[in-house]
């Protein structure tokens, strides 16, 4: 096993910006951001915890990807950034959650709540529960580990459609395995960044 910790001067490259417009966004923080944004930094923060790599088949040794620090991210022309008319996350269930109706609830509550920590500023916005049936989406049985599966590009497609007008983007949240065409063998999620769409299974 292999394990990647991120020194304080990684961290704040990759999260400080020299950018003079986000330089005086920072002067703006209150006490207990300004307690957050320095915990960030330190190596032994919870934040930013190590990264343990398992096997040469993890993520980030089998597909490298060139590092992107904030001011990159910040630059990138294809960001999209929300708007007074486009303001809102939209969170819609698509099948069962959970064994009950109960378990559902609250694990729907629980990432409520987290997205609204994680985009701070957003409103996140509950849409009503649908049942798989409701996409009509294409779906298999995969081969090798004989779970049911649903086609991503199809429940991108329905999730376009509900997509509200006020909506900066909408996430459909599922159980069920997806796949995104028939030569993979599964997705754990798929997203579209010009139609504001993304879908992702537990």
């Amino acid at each position: 096993m292999q394990t990647i910790r991120h020194s304080e001067q990684t961290l704040k490259t990759a999260l400080i910006s020299k950018n003079p417009v986000l330089m005086s966004q920072y002067e703006k923080l209150d006490v207990g951001e300004q307690h957050l944004m320095n915990e960030a930094f330190q190596p032994t923060s919870g934040l930013f915890g190590p990264i343990t790599l398992h096997s040469q088949s993890d993520w980030i040794i089998s597909h490298p990807e060139a590092p992107q620090d904030f001011e990159q991210f910040f630059s990138d022309p294809y960001r999209k950034t929300p708007s007074p008319e486009k303001h809102s996350i939209y969170v819609q269930s698509i099948g069962s959650l959970g064994n009950t109706r109960i378990i559902s609830e609250e694990y729907i509550k629980w990432l409520k709540g987290y997205c609204e920590a994680f985009f701070y500023g957003l409103t996140v916005k509950l849409l009503e529960p649908v049942p798989v049936s409701a996409t009509r989406c294409s779906f298999r049985v995969n081969d090798n580990t004989q779970n049911l599966q649903i086609h991503a590009g199809d429940i991108l497609k329905y999730l376009k459609k509900k997509k509200p007008e006020d909506a900066f983007c909408v996430v459909g949240i599922t159980m069920i395995d997806l796949y995104p065409r028939d030569s993979w063998n599964f997705v754990f999620g798929q997203a579209s960044l010009t139609d504001g769409t993304s879908e992702m299974d537990r």
